[in-house]
């Protein structure tokens, strides 16, 4: 019955049910369900293209040429090395790669030429574990090339069971510092005629946390654990370039250290040798949550070729930019009682 409301306006009454006011659910057809997958599928590629563009980190821009230059790379047959090497090639350096297995290194020198056209691309063995190795290299080396422009002390070890080196040092400290604090000294009057030039050493965020143990450098009384050996020997890469900075200032030479970034490289090859199952299933979310090699290079690259840091010699870079250093990097008292311990290891009286 419809009921006359005030104003000449017409009721009519609400039913409940069976009337043509009902509302009936109405199903989604397959456009609908379409649309919403793609829209779905949409934001998560521009989510992931984000995160992948943020984990990549910074890029160097930096056009310079290289004609006429020498760049010296430590284990530049594979990973951040080998594409740092590319990229000095590509720019017309001669590049000096120093490896300790000439067949992979003959490999990937051959195909840098190839790639990039530069023919003056040459490989030199060099063990790092060995003092002798690094000797003989330096000794070569400062005999049959003209110049050095930029040394970059690339190579690394990580995590691997507590081995010694022939000369007796546990071979993360040996590998990582050791050998490249004596072969940089040993090549110092080389740099020095060469200046402008520099020195880059690749070190890693894991120095945050580490401790330089004078009292059991080599874990030779308490139980290893090859972690805490890493950060070691990351922390002194800091601290040997923070040193090396203070010391060579007014020399022409600069030095800087850095973080490449978390990369999917063999260099973490002793982690997934001790659990298989985790190296599976981390393979598909390290395409994502990983830096390339020729990402992981950039750093290196910006610290390499970036004019006007002469200033900021001694310093620590990351995603192409100068960071801060941990706490524990920037102890100076540390960093030259470092250098004296290394120097002692090593056999060298003259440092600069």
């Amino acid at each position: 019955m419809r009921a006359a409301a005030p104003g000449g306006f017409l009721v009519l009454p609400w039913t409940t049910g069976g009337s043509d006011l009902d509302l009936e659910p109405v199903e989604e057809g397959w456009g609908g369900q379409l649309l919403r997958t793609g829209a779905v599928l949409g934001l998560t590629l521009i989510c992931v293209t984000v995160l992948r563009r943020w984990i990549a980190g910074g890029v160097c821009r930096c056009s310079v040429r290289l004609d006429g230059k020498t760049v010296l790379i430590t284990g530049a047959n594979t990973g951040i090395g080998k594409e740092t090497s590319r990229d000095m090639a590509r720019r017309g350096a001669r590049v000096v790669m120093a490896c300790r297995d000439l067949s992979r290194a003959e490999q990937a020198a051959e195909e840098i030429r190839l790639s990039t056209g530069n023919g003056n691309v040459v490989i030199r063995h060099l063990d790092l574990g060995s003092s002798y190795s690094v000797r003989q290299f330096a000794k070569d080396f400062n005999d049959g090339e003209d110049r050095l422009d930029i040394l970059i002390n690339n190579a690394g070890v990580m995590m691997c069971p507590r081995w010694l080196t022939e000369d007796g040092f546990e071979t993360q400290l040996a590998v990582n510092h050791l050998g490249h604090f004596l072969l940089t000294n040993l090549l110092l009057p080389k740099l020095k005629s060469s200046a402008p030039s520099r020195v880059i050493t690749v070190s890693s965020i894991a120095h945050k946390g580490g401790r330089i143990d004078f009292d059991d450098l080599f874990s030779s009384r308490k139980t290893y654990s090859s972690l805490e050996s890493y950060r070691q020997s990351k922390l002194a890469n800091v601290l040997f370039s923070r040193e090396l900075g203070r010391r060579l200032r007014g020399s022409g030479v600069s030095a800087f250290c850095l973080h490449p970034g978390v990369i999917r490289t063999q260099l973490g090859r002793h982690v997934e040798g001790w659990f298989p199952m985790l190296g599976a299933l981390l393979s598909l979310p390290s395409l994502l949550l990983m830096k390339t090699p020729t990402e992981g290079s950039q750093t290196t690259l910006y610290c390499s070729l970036t004019p006007g840091l002469e200033a900021l010699s001694g310093r620590y870079f990351s995603d192409c930019a100068e960071k801060e250093a941990a706490p524990e990097g920037r102890d100076d008292f540390v960093a030259s009682k470092l250098w004296d311990e290394s120097a002692r290891l090593v056999g060298l009286k003259d440092t600069c």
